[in-house]
């Protein structure tokens, strides 16, 4: 939970490790694009949920490329890194 920390004795600060120089966790936004057929594009949709990594909900809806019959979706997740 909570962690208190006492100066020790040469008077450090009582700033916890994290603020102490490591590097602090950042927002990064990353874009996931499918292209395939739709049966395909739904099929690792619902495959990327079972995994719980994305609901489908999460992704656009299907826009169609120039290539006959190849759809593409877009999802965006923002994670947080180092």
């Amino acid at each position: 939970m909570f962690e208190y920390l006492e100066p020790d004795a040469a008077g450090a600060s009582n700033l916890p490790p994290s603020a102490a120089g490591k590097p602090q966790p950042y927002p990064e936004r990353l874009r996931h694009l499918l292209y395939g057929s739709r049966v395909g594009i739904d099929r690792t949709i619902k495959i990327l949920h079972a995994f719980g990594y994305a609901d489908p909900n999460d992704w656009s809806d299907p826009i169609p490329t120039d290539q006959p019959g190849q759809w593409m979706v877009v999802l965006t997740k923002v994670l947080m890194a180092e």
